[in-house]
């Protein structure tokens, strides 16, 4: 790293702020990545890793080891606490980090919408220790059906219920599921497979609400062959740790509870002195520049831009797709250039509901089955960053399906 060069500080190691220091190792600049974690997640298959499909090692990787050679990169485990705008500095717990450009990647949270008792007593599913948290929990749960005498309480025990009927919430939905159903029961023969509750509440009409009508129906459907309990027009109203209440005054009596239904960008944003409106985010120009302050950008789930009049998703296409524009636009800065409009190209939606079973929607075509299943399967593999990662999760995966098993099954602290 040269001193006589800008810094671009980028505060996240998610898709976005990665995406963006990788864009960035031509450019005449020193990179500096800030992150709490020294890993990248691959958020998308977490919620293998809370069903024992896969070990948390298989979906993270080392950020130093991604980064590894590129010249004018630079990575510093700390905890970003603030923003000093004024004085072109981020506030760390080890200290302000200078910047002269600055690009803001800190991703989202699971939104409870105020209920503080799910947030409490129910899991969200963002980050490794909360797969590891819920798969823990689900173990566990049939170690204290094994040993509970009284039926009634044995079927709390083995009631378990996602909240969300977006992605999400179908897919761990379907792998919890399969875990139970194809796994589970041989683990615990003496356990009545007939006690097993599994519920996927969704408030609205319908699920994948972003894939066209049909397609939900599809998920539903699928989901109900695999045992799984559909309820639309489920609003969930609180949970004490042993009973869910739903608007209207059912209560659902279950020992589990997986929040799946909303996300907001993280707390920091309301932290850093930046203007915030819904779910958080913080409001950008097209150039995905924040007003007042064109050095500094904000990418992914933390950015509020909207298209067609509707806000762009928190999803990773979005997030890459923003890491590549503002790296182009500082690059344009320091060449006296103007930045450009941050244009955002849809690649489409996937969903898998377990074995041989999955949703598309793909530049206007949606399919189901087992077609959609093997483009979910080849495009989360392509997108594993790392030989040794893709190698281990197709073995895993390959595992699974022919021997109906999951290898991850083991109760940690």
């Amino acid at each position: 790293m040269s001193a006589a060069q800008p810094t671009v500080v980028i505060v996240g190691a998610g898709f976005g702020g990665l995406r963006a220091a990788r864009a960035l190792r031509r450019a005449a600049v020193n990179v500096v990545l800030l992150d709490r974690h020294n890993y990248h997640l691959f958020q998308p298959l977490l919620y293998q890793v809370a069903t024992a499909g896969l070990e948390p090692e298989q979906i993270a990787r080392p950020v130093r080891a991604i980064v590894r050679g590129q010249d004018n990169f630079e990575f510093r485990m700390v905890e970003v606490t603030g923003l000093d705008p004024t004085g072109k500095r981020v506030v760390t717990d080890n200290g302000p980090v200078a910047y002269d450009y600055l690009i803001l990647a800190v991703g989202g949270e699971t939104n409870y919408f105020g209920l503080e008792g799910i947030a409490r007593r129910g899991f969200g599913l963002k980050d490794i220790p909360d797969a590891l948290a819920i798969r823990n929990h689900v173990l566990r749960r049939f170690e204290n059906a094994m040993l509970e005498p009284d039926p009634e309480r044995r079927r709390a025990e083995l009631t378990f219920v996602v909240v969300g009927g977006g992605p999400t919430g179908v897919e761990m939905a379907g792998a919890l599921s399969e875990l139970i159903r194809l796994v589970l029961v041989k683990d615990y023969p003496r356990l009545n497979v007939k006690d097993v509750r599994i519920l996927l509440l969704e408030a609205t009409d319908r699920l994948l609400g972003g894939m066209p009508a049909r397609l939900g129906e599809a998920a539903a459907e699928t989901l109900w062959r695999k045992k799984v309990e559909v309820r639309f027009g489920a609003a969930v109203e609180d949970y004490d740790g042993e009973r869910v209440r739903l608007k209207g005054g059912e209560v659902i009596p279950a020992r589990t509870l997986i929040w799946a239904a909303g996300a907001r960008a993280v707390s920091l944003t309301g932290r850093l002195g930046l203007p915030t409106g819904r779910q958080g985010r913080i409001g950008v120009a097209p150039t995905l520049q924040v007003g007042g302050h064109p050095e500094i950008y904000v990418i992914g789930d933390a950015a509020y831009l909207e298209a067609d009049g509707q806000p762009l998703p928190m999803m990773a296409p979005v997030a890459l797709q923003m890491a590549e524009t503002a790296a182009a636009n500082v690059t344009r800065q320091l060449h006296g250039e103007l930045p450009q409009a941050f244009r955002y190209r849809d690649p489409g939606s996937l969903a898998t509901i377990g074995r041989n079973a999955a949703v598309a929607y793909i530049r206007g075509i949606g399919f189901k089955g087992f077609p959609a299943w093997v483009v979910w399967l080849i495009v989360h593999l392509i997108q594993l960053i790392g030989f040794r990662n893709k190698l281990f999760v197709l073995l895993n995966w390959a595992w699974d399906y022919f021997f109906y098993e999951r290898a991850a099954r083991l109760i940690t602290k």
